[in-house]
């Protein structure tokens, strides 16, 4: 069986969030070893941080989401203490959504600095999320690479190859989602090709981007298994070959977890 890790994924959101045993029963089924639950509110963070603890396959982050930016404005001191936790392996996601623009850009990019911050003082990964922000995510990693040994992940990746050879020139890895074996995603697809594979992780973002050929159901863990598989067609090599590399990346990367 493919030993594989859900990199980035919302235990506490439903529908998962009303079975959870079922949930990471499942995961573990089709040889999810490991995932990494993802803080997006400080308010939640209790119960993302109780799910960790309650199961010894289940890691977590802290942050606040580019979304929640309005709503949570945060600074480094709090983020490097809520990090004091075995089980808290990264800081995010946050970062920069344009798209949407649910928080005042200003405060997304406050909030992305603190962070960049928090995620330099701990010395641990940053989680990224950005979209229609290319420019200023770049320039705003490149700002905190100056400043010290920034590391992190631009997840559930769909901007262009030009952003994903910049951060990997930075020192960070992409993470690949559902969306890879979307029919409209080709120019993903191509991205994906020229990318090193030492530097790709496999996601689901559950509940949502459910992959093909689970498209329009909630998402879940188990479901990486099918990004996998079209991630390893994209690079020519097995599914196993995929597992272990991307497997050994996430550890690589989220070194915390390895030891907790």
């Amino acid at each position: 069986m493919t030993r594989l890790v859900d990199s980035h994924c919302h235990l506490d959101y439903p529908p998962m969030a009303d079975d959870v045993a079922g949930t990471l029963a499942r995961a573990r089924a089709v040889g999810i070893d490991a995932l990494l639950t993802i803080g997006t509110k400080l308010r939640d963070f209790p119960r993302v941080r109780a799910l960790a603890e309650g199961h010894p396959e289940v890691f977590c982050s802290v942050g606040v989401h580019p979304h929640e930016a309005a709503n949570e404005a945060t600074d480094a001191a709090r983020l490097i203490a809520l990090a004091d936790h075995p089980k808290v392996v990264g800081i995010g996601e946050s970062g920069l959504d344009y798209y949407y623009d649910k928080s005042p850009r200003e405060q997304q990019r406050a909030n992305f600095r603190a962070h960049i911050r928090a995620a330099l003082d701990t010395g641990l990964p940053l989680i990224v999320h950005t979209r229609d922000a290319e420019e200023d995510t770049a320039s705003l990693l490149k700002e905190g690479c100056a400043a010290g040994r920034l590391r992190g992940v631009l997840h559930c990746f769909t901007s262009t190859r030009a952003l994903a050879e910049q951060a990997i020139a930075l020192g960070f890895y992409i993470s690949i989602s559902g969306i890879i074996t979307f029919k409209n995603a080709e120019g993903l697809r191509e991205t994906v090709r020229a990318l090193p594979l030492e530097r790709l992780l496999v996601e689901t973002d559950s509940p949502y981007l459910a992959p093909v050929p689970v498209r329009g159901k909630p998402c879940e863990p188990a479901y990486v298994v099918h990004t996998a598989a079209k991630v390893a067609v994209l690079k020519g090599i097995t599914v196993d070959e995929l597992g272990r590399a991307t497997t050994a990346n996430f550890f690589a990367l989220f070194d915390k977890a390895a030891t907790a």
